[in-house]
This record gives C-alpha cells, sequence and structure tokens, in this order.
C-alpha cells in the first residue's frame, strides 16, 4: 500500500490483524500513507448477497480464504471441504460472469506426495530431483487414501484450481493460481489464548513459538523428519505485487511461490528455532527442548504427510523475473524478534492468571 496507489476492499469475518492499517473511521490517526485506501467489510463469503456487488466494483480479487491449519483436515474434513471448495465457488463464479480478474490462493499441499517417496530408501533415483521437485505443469498430485483424511484440504483445493482453469478455458476468465509453499513471518497465524482460541492448533512454526514463549519443549510430530522448504513473508508478498502488476504475464499462470533454498526437516527447523530464539530472548535453552509425539497423538484418526516439498521456480521466474532473497536464519531471526516483542507479555500474563485459578 506504500508503494502503489491501488484501493482494497478487505472482506472478513474480523479485523483484527489490520486494525491497525485502516483508516480513520475505523478509530485510527488516518496518518499512513494508504490512509482512506483501506476500506474494511464484514461479511462471510459463503452466504451474503453483499459480495458479488463488492467483486463487481473491484477490478481485481484476490481470493485468500480458507480452513489451512493440518490439525483440521482431518478432524474437521466436512468443515475443510466447504472452506476450501464450495465456499470458493461464488467468488469463481462472480468473477467469470463479470468479466473480473482473479488471483485464487491454493496451496503447495496439491502436489501430495512425491513419486520418490514410493521408492526404496536406499534406491538412487531418490536424490534424483526429477522424482522429488514439485513443477506446476508436470508433477502429478498425489494423495493418500480415502481414510487419510488429513488430504481432504489438498483434494478441495485441487478441486478449485480445476475449476478455475476451466473457467478460463471455456469462458475467458482471466485467473492466476498461486501455490504457497510454507509462508512464513511476523503477523502470520495466530498464538493460542492470545490472539487465537485456546484449544486451536496452528501450523508449524506458530506451534513451536508458542512452545518458546510458553517455556516448553517443541513437539515433534512422528520425530519431525518430514522436510520443508520456508520462504520469507516479505519476499512472497513482491511475488504477488508482480502478479498484480503484470497480468498480461501472469494471467493464466499456475505459479509456485517458495524458496527451494531454505529446506529443512521439521526437527532441524525446530533446532534452529531454539538458537535464534535464545538469542533474541535472552532466555536460556530448556534442559529438554524438544520431545517426540505420534502424528495420532498430536492430529488425531486419519493423518498422513507428504516426504518433501521444493518448488520448482522455472516457471515464475520466467514470467515475473521473481526469485526468494531471504535466507532461513535471518526470516527465523526476523520472525522470532517480532513473537517475542509481540507476545512475550502476554503469554506471561496469561500463564499466571491460569496458575492462579488452578
Amino acid at each position: 500500500m506504500t508503494e502503489t496507489p491501488h484501493t482494497v476492499m478487505a472482506v472478513d469475518v474480523y479485523n483484527d490483524k489490520i486494525k491497525h492499517l485502516l483508516g480513520p473511521e475505523d478509530g485510527q490517526d488516518g496518518n499512513q500513507a494508504w490512509a482512506g485506501r483501506i476500506h474494511f467489510h464484514r461479511l462471510n463469503i459463503k452466504h451474503d448477497s453483499r459480495l458479488e456487488g463488492l467483486i463487481k466494483m473491484s477490478d481485481l480479487t484476490i481470493n485468500l480464504a480458507a480452513i489451512c491449519t493440518p490439525a483440521d483436515y482431518n478432524t474437521r474434513p466436512l468443515d475443510t471441504i466447504y472452506s476450501n471448495f464450495i465456499d470458493a465457488l461464488p467468488v469463481v463464479k462472480y468473477c467469470s460472469e463479470n468479466g473480473k480478474r482473479l488471483i485464487h490462493f491454493s496451496t503447495c499441499e496439491v502436489y501430495g506426495k512425491t513419486i520418490g517417496s514410493f521408492l526404496p530408501k536406499d534406491h538412487p533415483l531418490r536424490q534424483d530431483p526429477e522424482f522429488y521437485v514439485l513443477k506446476e505443469d508436470v508433477s502429478p498430485c498425489i494423495f493418500g487414501p480415502i481414510e487419510k483424511q488429513r488430504w481432504s484440504y489438498a483434494c478441495a483445493k485441487q478441486l478449485i484450481e480445476r475449476l478455475v482453469y476451466a473457467e478460463g478455458a471455456e469462458n475467458g476468465l482471466e485467473f492466476t493460481i498461486v501455490r504457497p509453499f510454507n509462508w512464513i513471518g511476523p503477523r502470520m497465524d495466530f498464538i493460542p489464548g492470545i490472539d487465537g482460541p485456546s484449544e486451536g492448533v496452528p501450523r508449524v512454526l506458530a506451534c513451536f513459538s508458542n512452545n518458546l514463549l510458553r517455556g516448553e519443549p517443541l513437539k515433534l510430530v512422528d520425530g519431525g523428519q518430514s522436510q520443508r522448504t520456508f520462504v520469507y513473508i516479505k519476499d512472497a508478498i513482491e511475488a504477488v505485487l508482480l502478479m498484480i502488476e503484470n497480468p498480461s504475464r501472469a494471467n493464466g499462470h499456475i505459479f509456485n511461490v517458495g524458496n527451494p533454498n531454505n529446506e529443512v526437516t521439521v526437527k532441524q527447523l525446530a533446532e534452529l528455532m531454539i538458537k535464534v530464539y535464545s538469542k533474541v530472548s535472552d532466555e536460556p535453552v530448556l534442559d529438554v527442548p524438544m520431545i517426540d509425539v505420534s502424528s495420532k497423538e498430536f492430529y488425531g484418526e486419519g493423518y498422513d504427510d507428504s516426504d518433501k516439498r521444493i518448488p520448482d521456480m522455472t516457471i515464475i521466474n520466467r514470467q515475473l523475473g521473481w526469485n526468494p532473497k531471504t535466507s532461513l536464519s535471518d526470516l527465523l531471526e526476523s520472525t522470532l524478534t517480532y513473537q517475542h516483542k509481540t507476545y512475550a507479555e502476554a503469554v506471561k500474563r496469561a500463564t499466571s492468571k491460569s496458575v492462579a485459578s488452578s
């Protein structure tokens, strides 16, 4: 908003995360560079007649709405499927019928498991990038069996992708599909009991941050052996801005947005976060900083996982000239500094209240 003249109509069921961005009518001082250019509309996209009118008023719709917390995929599969497929249908429909451009957020989970994961562990082809690097226009989408309801999210996201693509092919919808690969950074996700539900289970970085803030061991699901790549939110936003500003180069494309250079196992991520948090908080590392828990205990029945998620960057680099810049160590230091500054005192107060009531 500081770098462009755009006006934004933000639609959501709450505005807690963006209150500091809103204009004078929302009680802010109005001195920001974007004052008066962000308008918040409190509505639920799945049952509000105002949605089509807002889409008609806009040049571009960016659809971010989703249930996207892994703890919900196999415990709330109906909500997950409805949120990520059924509730997105009106957005796609109104954009197509009114000739409006759409940037739709999908997920890297649509790829599912890698081909390499089905080879024997000592097979030399497991090391061949062709068997694990994920390409938008080549890689198949491989999900687990139906009883593994964790894949309800990926399946719903794949289906809405296919619908968006079909609207483009048959009805001329101008679209871009974004597949995020673990975007992390300040202001993302929630800390349970502080700015989110006490019983909620956020994604991995916020889960680990919550443990660190509370002085608890980090919980490694099934030993934390799954491998992930992480990209800094500011780098990712630069990619989205390029999509917004270059429709002729972005329309009709699916883009991986991730950082293949920032790959670690979840256990390695935990080790890095423990080290960085101790540095930024000036607090000692626990004697037992990590503990192993089973996926069934942590996520419930029906959980499954992909082995690796490494994005191929060929298409986004060719079309938009984008490459991520921020190393994993730099983005963790920036993020955990923010987490400590923002949440540490609130967590201490909440913890002391809980002890007192007990």
